[in-house]
């Protein structure tokens, strides 16, 4: 396919000027454009799908030039990327130095935040039309589009309550595609459901949210007549009752994939006063027959092509598993022995591949959906009554439950287990998804454990060791293929250290999936005349102190781990030596500096912090006084 409409699209305005035909063949455009990324590349893909036709109403209903506008869960920004003149660099969206696969403030204007996460687009928004109101008289609108997999999140019903308390005049677009990233779970998902099995009632509201929203009102009995007429509506279509009974106004449901029918409501809508809810049914996929038929699996696909007849041909990947694949099993295998295991994930069962546990344990087994802060208070609870919870969350999202690690986990010191998949660089998802805080924000906890293992036969023994721990623990692994650091593998004992080795002229202590990166580096520098021993940390917290005054006393020190400097493990090395007195001139942390890391290919970005066997090298010579040089 050609794009001649993408092509000459400047930006937004550029489509006032289109006949209703070149819209659709706009939207036909986009969806190609999306197959063009996915096909050499891993990116989101069946929620842009959804919510072309969406994108194009909003853009030409308002002016984001002044209006605002804010994706909720970002990862669906792209038909939006396009739309607002970023066709000629679409091409190198989630690679380094490329387009971010979510907004970016630092691309375009049109984008507001660099949203990563679920629920805080009402918030926000509400903030800016708070402060728009105050700054300027041009009644700026505002336009929060968030999905329905992350309505439940608690900080949703926050903002709207307050946004109607505030009485502003504040557009939220609910797009119902019954997904999150998995379909969708919970009370609410029932709720919106028995919005779609009544099309004709649904349709006799559109005309009644027309008239009650556009009548004038003369005179009191008018409008005490108005008024009941609208709540026996209603009481009697149930559709909207609960946004209206929170204070905002309900319309829909609305065919998300109508461009002409989504841009008369957004034109009716844009000058009522108040809150409004607008409810829009979008199919996740829409367009692309394969994504529609499975949509969990087209959320990220692997990359690949479409032959002759355009039907799907993957292109190879490696067979290799990963480490969160090897921590479902070993959970699998616990939970066959022991019936007090029991798993917990906030709507990402697929992204944690826990399927098979779903399936077999079902019992055990909760999807609380993205409410990250209720799903490790409900540990909490859980724990307390005798089960053995296992919270499996991305490291980047637990971040959102932290005073309930602290309050309903930690002050307890009940044993939850917490695994924490996607710790360290995520590659293309870039600062929203990179998990590089977690060994700093576990490790000031009283009563918490943090563990780090280094490679496939270390992961399953810490986790093990979790499972029977008395206290909270936590386990972080990252989002790539395991590796297999060749050693006998010493037992797992709470607080100690693994030695591999011992050098003469330093020590590097490494923590997590660093290991085979240090081993490397100590087989390169042995060649160069330099010995150096390598341990595996493996906790962060209790750290080993002998280990440190053991490696303190050989030479220099090493620390590295794929987690930020600030508060770290090398942090909590430099807190042992500081305690003992010992001079730490000779001790270097590599970790993750204090700064967001942008997007690209995982082993590109660490190369470029030297947080890899080169840049362990390097740090090394400096340290012996022999600085390397290159060529």
């Amino acid at each position: 396919m050609s794009f001649d409409i993408l092509n000459r699209l400047a930006g937004p305005q550029d489509l006032r000027s289109l006949r209703e035909p070149e819209l659709e063949q706009l939207a036909d455009e986009i969806r190609e454009a999306l197959l063009t990324v996915v096909e050499d590349r891993a990116a989101h893909f069946a929620s842009n799908l959804g919510v072309v036709e969406l994108s194009i109403a909003l853009h030409l209903t308002f002016d984001f030039t002044k209006d605002r506008l804010i994706w909720d869960t970002g990862h669906q920004i792209y038909p939006h990327k396009l739309l607002t003149g970023r066709f000629p660099q679409f091409s190198t969206i989630r690679r380094r130095g490329g387009l971010m696969g979510y907004p970016n403030p630092v691309e375009s204007d049109y984008d507001l935040f660099v949203t990563g996460h679920a629920g805080s687009s009402v918030s926000t928004v509400l903030g800016m039309k708070a402060a728009d109101d105050l700054l300027f008289s041009d009644n700026r609108r505002s336009v929060a589009v968030i999905g329905d997999g992350a309505l439940p999140s608690g900080i949703v019903f926050e903002a709207m309550n307050n946004a109607a308390g505030l009485e502003k005049d504040l557009l939220v677009v609910l797009n119902d595609n019954e997904m999150g990233i998995c379909p969708r779970v919970g009370g609410l998902a029932s709720y919106l459901d028995k919005a779609r099995v009544a099309p004709f009632y649904n349709g006799l509201k559109r005309d009644i949210s027309w008239i009650l929203n556009r009548v004038p009102v003369v005179g009191e009995s008018t409008e005490k007549m108005l008024g009941s007429f609208k709540d026996a509506v209603k009481s009697f279509l149930h559709g909207g009752m609960l946004f209206e009974e929170m204070g905002f106004r309900y319309i829909g449901p609305v065919d998300g994939h109508d461009i002409k029918a989504m841009t008369r409501y957004l034109e009716m809508i844009r000058d009522v006063r108040g809150p409004v809810l607008l409810h829009v049914f979008t199919e996740k996929g829409h367009g692309f027959e394969p994504a529609c038929k499975d949509p969990v699996r087209f959320h990220t696909p692997a990359p690949f092509v479409r032959d002759e007849d355009r039907e799907i041909v993957p292109v190879s990947q490696s067979s290799s598993r990963s480490y969160t694949e090897v921590v479902s099993q070993t959970l699998h295998q616990r939970m066959q022995k022991d019936p007090s295991v029991c798993v917990l994930t906030a709507a990402m069962c697929a992204g944690n591949k826990l399927e098979r546990i779903r399936d077999d344990f079902p019992a055990r087994f909760f999807d609380t959906g993205i409410c990250e802060s209720h799903a490790v208070a409900f540990a909490g609870g859980m724990a307390k009554s005798g089960m053995r919870p296992v919270v499996d969350i991305y490291s980047t999202f637990l971040q959102r439950s932290f005073d309930q690690i602290f309050q309903e986990v930690a002050l307890q010191n009940l044993p939850v287990v917490f695994c924490m998949d996607r710790a360290g660089l995520c590659g293309p998802d870039g600062p929203t998804h990179h998990g590089v805080f977690d060994n700093s924000y576990m490790r000031i906890f009283p009563n918490m454990v943090v563990t780090a293992p280094a490679d496939e036969a270390d992961l399953p023994l810490l986790l093990d060791f979790a499972l029977e721990s008395d206290s909270p623990v936590s386990v972080r692994y990252p989002k790539t293929a395991v590796n297999h650091v060749k050693r006998v593998v010493a037992p797992v004992v709470k607080g100690k250290a693994e030695v591999l080795s011992e050098g003469t002229d330093g020590t590097i202590l490494s923590c997590g999936t660093m290991l085979a990166d240090a081993v490397a580096a100590a087989d390169l520098l042995k060649e160069q005349g330099i010995s150096v021993g390598i341990v595996n940390a493996r906790f962060v917290k209790p750290i080993d102190e002998q280990m440190v005054l053991d490696a303190a006393s050989r030479g220099f020190v090493i620390t590295i781990e794929e987690n930020t400097i600030v508060g770290g493990f090398g942090s909590a090395v430099l807190e042992t030596a500081a305690a003992h007195q010992l001079s730490t001139e000779r001790f270097r942390v590599l970790g993750i500096p204090d700064q967001f890391v942008e997007h690209g290919d995982r082993n590109e970005l660490l190369a470029d912090l030297g947080l890899d066997a080169a840049g362990l090298v390097r740090v090394a010579h400096e340290l012996v006084g022999r600085p390397l040089t290159v060529g």
